[in-house]
């Protein structure tokens, strides 16, 4: 119960990590508020337990962030996970797709930040989810890439401007994920080549040198990790959890 009397608030916390992130802080004693665009998965995970709090909100949009905030209450813990992927060839890319992988993964994640630290009452952890992608390239997903390239660089910079605060500002990158956005690259694979699902999972499992996924519990760990005692000097930090990728 490190973080009783505490208030986290998770974008995207509806599913996968997100959710899996809600359920190990509310563990932890923290009261926890999930938002995201699509409220019946927040409400099914608010009503699973009674220290989860559902608010519907688009991270995209400066006027959703700011009403989510001010009816969430001061957030001591701000966690960025909202996000999206697509993969395609960038001379296959339209500047649509370009600005949709931008406003999720990182105009989301500068609103989030932004408007949590406004409102930190005073020690504060704020956490993005990055990516692998966020540290190298990756082939088939430049917008996504550059994105939480994006991201990293965000965090870093202010992550400098809060140094003097009791205020750590940290980046957690996993690889592929085990959850329902792997689940749709999967898919995505199979359709254009014809693999079978192991064939695709494998693929996607091939850079990770230990060959596997990254499993949802490792990431919440590691938020959890950043928010407890000893880890006050750990700031502007893009933690790798890839297995060795990078």
């Amino acid at each position: 119960m490190m973080l009783l009397g505490k208030r986290v608030l998770i974008t995207g916390g509806g599913t996968g990590t997100g959710a899996d992130m809600a359920r190990g802080f509310a563990g932890a004693g923290a009261e926890v508020v999930v938002t995201g665009r699509r409220l019946e998965p927040l409400k099914k995970l608010a009503l699973a337990n009674p220290s989860i709090r559902a608010i519907a909100a688009d991270v995209t949009q400066e006027d959703s962030v700011r009403a989510m905030f001010a009816e969430a209450g001061a957030c001591d813990i701000v966690i960025a996970n909202a996000g999206a992927a697509e993969s395609g060839l960038v001379v296959k890319t339209s500047l649509e797709q370009w600005h949709a992988m931008l406003a999720v993964n990182l105009t989301g994640a500068f609103l989030t930040l932004r408007e949590g630290l406004r409102q930190m009452p005073g020690w504060g952890r704020l956490i993005s989810i990055a990516s692998v992608a966020g540290l190298k390239g990756y082939a088939y997903a430049a917008p996504y890439a550059a994105a939480k390239h994006g991201v990293i660089g965000l965090t870093r910079s202010l992550a400098l401007e809060v140094a003097k605060k009791p205020i750590t500002v940290n980046a957690i990158c996993p690889g592929f994920l085990d959850t329902e956005m792997t689940e749709r690259s999967v898919a995505n694979i199979i359709a254009k080549t014809g693999k079978t699902v192991d064939e695709a999972r494998a693929a996607l499992c091939s850079g990770n040198p230990q060959g596997r996924l990254i499993r949802p519990d490792e990431v919440t760990a590691t938020a959890l990790w950043l928010c407890g005692p000893g880890a006050d000097s750990v700031n502007g930090q893009a933690i790798a959890l890839s297995g060795g990728e990078v």
